[in-house]
């Protein structure tokens, strides 16, 4: 198993493809110069590293592919990136990597735009070094929530709301820039709030702590990045169960009042039973609450949502059983 100095080193010649001495790597990395070939023979384990005119590099490997970009795009990649740099409230090191490998391969044919985009690429580390404290701590909540939003899990997230500090699970659902009448543009994210349907946006600077959750979440078609929803949309999601129950009793249904759900919708089926159509939250207190009904109401579909709750019945049953044998 890689040591913390070595796995550092590993993403630092990763994001340097262009190579670096080793003296800058030892600065870059806070240790001594005489200790930075130990790393290297170490990581030499794991990748392929040579040293090529006093730069110590990773061996691209067979089949990996090279980003071709006209020189048009490749300056008006340049410029972007540059605009992007200037206008972000924090730099992000993962930015820099990436300018760097771009600019790799465009060095062949756009030798004058690969040297700006290099040049770029160590002006934001520069950034990023001189205000570590906060970037670090912003890129790190950073990437929990693109984790959570890529691996479709929820995350608790404890963020600044006016004076006090808010814990909070959350379905990220977008992660960008976002305007304000003040001319202000953060990085913010974009979600849903867990158990309700209330879709919020909260600037990832004002989040101080992030943590990814074992619950998974999926996006709906039909929202827009920042969109305001109005107050009665309900937005489809594996989150929300379309129930439909039969119900002996409607006085029942005050069992889920804890229980977010949209208004409930009545019918009577041609044998006189009332069916009850609705969407609700998916979660352990809808199960609960249903169980509370006792056989006042019963689960005709989603089927797959019946087949969890006989098993979980069952499962709670298995408990009881050696007491019942007794």
């Amino acid at each position: 198993m890689k040591g913390e100095r070595v796995a550092q080193l590993d993403l630092l010649l990763h994001s340097h493809p262009e190579g670096l001495r080793r003296s800058e790597i030892a600065r870059r990395l806070g240790v001594h110069r005489s200790t930075i070939s130990r790393y290297i023979d170490e990581l030499k384990q794991y990748i392929d590293i040579y040293e090529e005119n006093n730069l110590i590099k990773i061996r691209p490997r067979e089949g990996d592919d090279n980003i071709s970009l006209s020189v048009y795009e490749s300056l008006a990649f340049n410029l972007s990136a540059e605009i992007l740099s200037t206008n972000t409230e924090f730099q992000n090191p993962h930015l820099a990597s990436g300018l760097r490998k771009i600019a790799m391969n465009m060095r062949s044919y756009a030798p004058k735009i690969s040297d700006n985009i290099i040049g770029l690429a160590e002006s934001i580390d520069r950034e990023v070094h001189k205000k570590r404290e906060t970037t670090g701590k912003f890129n790190s909540v950073l990437e929990v929530l693109i984790d959570s939003w890529v691996s479709g899990k929820m995350v608790r997230i404890q963020h600044r709301s006016g004076i006090e500090e808010v814990e909070t699970e959350f379905a990220p659902y977008f992660i960008g820039f976002r305007e304000e009448e003040e001319g202000r543009n953060p990085i913010s994210v974009t979600g849903r709030l867990r158990h309700t349907s209330a879709i919020t946006t909260i600037d990832i600077s004002s989040i101080t702590s992030a943590i990814i959750l074992d619950e998974t979440y999926t996006i709906p078609d039909n929202l827009k990045p920042f969109h305001k929803p109005q107050a009665e949309e309900l937005y489809d999601s594996i989150d929300f169960i379309p129930l439909v129950l039969k119900i002996k009793e409607r006085s029942a249904l005050n069992s889920f009042r804890q229980v977010n759900h949209s208004t409930p919708r009545f019918e009577t089926n041609p044998l006189g039973q009332t069916i009850c159509r609705m969407e609700a939250e998916n979660s352990i207190e809808l199960y609960l609450r249903i169980i509370q009904c006792g056989d006042a109401v019963e689960i005709l579909e989603p089927q797959s949502f019946r087949k969890k709750f006989k098993q979980l019945l069952k499962k709670i049953l298995t408990i009881y059983e050696p007491l019942v044998a007794n």
